[in-house]
Formats: structure tokens, sequence, C-alpha cells
């Protein structure tokens, strides 16, 4: 496996970013309706200069649909906080993007990749309990509802939602 690496499926490609779509990065996280908080932009700089290597436990990887950005897929593996083997994966697309199976495609193959090429022994995801496409995404890839997590998202006005843990073992 190269240092940078592109993953290749029939409709949307998974590559590291590059320097000019910071601005474009920033306006997703911002657009998003899980993120809360201000855009760390320096981190995001940095975070889109290691994309498309596993650093610090974290791969950051953007959506490419024939050369336009839709959005970003990320795989977690924080030192010290998950046990070896275990990754926790993000995903954000341009509203104008949802709907047409990008995500699922992106899921789908940065699953495989972290199964195949990093020993992953369980991939794991999480969304909004009332986030009906993202769980329909996870069900039909084969990751297995494994219970709700009360509280567990902050949201404006103080008040924390509820969100639904996925994930796929190497056995599944």
């Amino acid at each position: 496996m190269s240092d940078r690496f592109v993953l290749t499926g029939s409709r949307v490609t998974l590559r590291p970013f590059r320097g000019d779509e910071h601005d474009l990065l920033v306006r997703l996280y911002r657009e998003s309706s899980e993120f809360v908080g201000n855009v760390d932009e320096q981190g995001l700089r940095r975070r889109i200069a290691n994309s498309g290597r596993l650093v610090g436990g974290r791969l950051d990887l953007a959506i490419d649909v024939d050369g336009t950005l839709v959005g970003n897929v990320d795989a977690r593996h924080p030192p010290g906080a998950l046990p070896p083997g275990v990754f926790e994966l993000g995903i954000e697309l341009f509203v104008d993007a949802r709907g047409k199976g990008f995500g699922s495609e992106a899921i789908e193959l940065l699953t495989a990749h972290l199964f195949d090429e990093h020993g992953a022994g369980r991939v794991q995801a999480s969304t909004a309990v009332e986030n009906g496409a993202m769980r329909r995404v996870f069900e039909k890839l084969g990751f297995r509802e494994e219970g709700v997590m009360r509280a567990f998202m902050p949201r404006a006005g103080g008040r924390r939602e509820d969100f639904v843990l996925y994930a796929r073992v190497a056995g599944d």
C-alpha cells in the first residue's frame, strides 16, 4: 500500500483532499446538521495535508464524483481511545449530493479497505436515531444495530440528541 492512496468504486472515488478544497470543506461542516460549534480551520488544514494516510489514528478522504467534491468520509482509531482493530466511521455529504447512493458507496469502500488493509476486527458508526436514511445505509451494508446512546450528541441550545450505534465485525 502506498503512503497516499485512492479507492475507486463504480461512481465514487475516495482520494486525498486537495489544498484548494479547504473552503469547501469548511462550508460542508458549517452546513452539516451533525456539526456543533466552530470549525477548527487550522486543524482542518492539518487534516487536509494528512488526508489519504492514516495519521494519528485518523484517515480522512474526499468523496469525489466525476471530479467534484461531494463530501468527506473518515475512519478514526484514536490511540488509547478504542481497542486495537476498532475503527469508527464518519461521513458528511453536501445536501445536493444526498440520496444518490454516494454515501453508501463511500462507506462500503472505506469499510472494505479497513478490513483488508488495516486488519480491522470491527468497524462502527453512529447516527441520529431520527436519521432514517443513514440507518438504512448501514443496514444495507451489513452493519448491525447495537443500541441507542442516550443524550450522546451535543446540539444547539445545550440539548443532547440520542444516537444509534451500528457495527460490522470481521466475521460478518
